[in-house]
């Protein structure tokens, strides 16, 4: 099978296949400015607040269960839809450091730069940001859930941050979203090797 030609980020707003973030999603894209990894605004001006329609749909069902069984809590969404001009940016910076192993390298390609790839933490009842026990993008074993057990038993983290990573991961679940080994805020729909050979990628 052909791979789809790559799509223009420029193009998206026109495009029938891709979405903007609902507005039950409180959007605070931190490649925008300067909190991240990198301390500096990654994206620029493009305009990333976007998703394929799937994986739109899917988030705003996440957001739901959440609000159902969690009364005012909502979903705070920290990245989307990452162009590969931007991966291979990040890529010339993060490799041959430890960093490499958090980011997709580029001949491979994130997820996120398909529109089906999100990273998001909560927001509770009175609209805090609650405590994960690590930072959003801090790359480190503090964030990696395959260690929740080691992490808790070292009382590097408590009971009630894996409470709440396990209540983010709950929901995202219920949106058909899956989460990864190394990071509690990233979460990916669909089976990532389809995604890439069938999808188009945004660049």
């Amino acid at each position: 099978m052909t791979k789809p030609a790559p799509l223009r980020v420029e193009d998206i707003p026109d495009h029938p296949d891709f979405s903007r973030i609902g507005a039950a999603i409180e959007l605070d894209l931190r490649y925008v400015g300067a909190a991240n990894f990198a301390g500096r605004s990654l994206y620029g001006d493009l305009d990333c607040a976007w998703l394929r329609r799937e994986a739109a749909r899917a988030l705003d069902a996440a957001a739901a269960w959440l609000g159902a069984r969690h009364p005012g809590w909502r979903l705070r969404l920290l990245d989307a839809l990452r162009p590969q001009r931007v991966q291979e940016a990040i890529w010339r910076d993060v490799a041959g450091t430890p960093m490499a192993r958090y980011f997709a390298p580029p001949e491979r390609g994130s997820i996120h730069s398909w529109g089906m790839a999100v990273d998001v933490t909560l927001l509770d009842a009175n609209g805090a940001e609650v405590d994960m026990g690590s930072g959003y993008d801090e790359m480190s074993p503090a964030s990696h859930p395959a260690l929740h057990a080691e992490l808790l038993a070292s009382g590097r983290l408590t009971p009630a941050q894996v409470a709440l990573r396990d209540r983010l991961r709950d929901a995202m679940r219920a949106g058909g979203y899956a989460g990864i080994d190394l990071e509690w805020w990233h979460f990916e729909l669909g089976e990532r090797e389809r995604v890439r050979g069938e999808l188009p990628r945004v660049d």
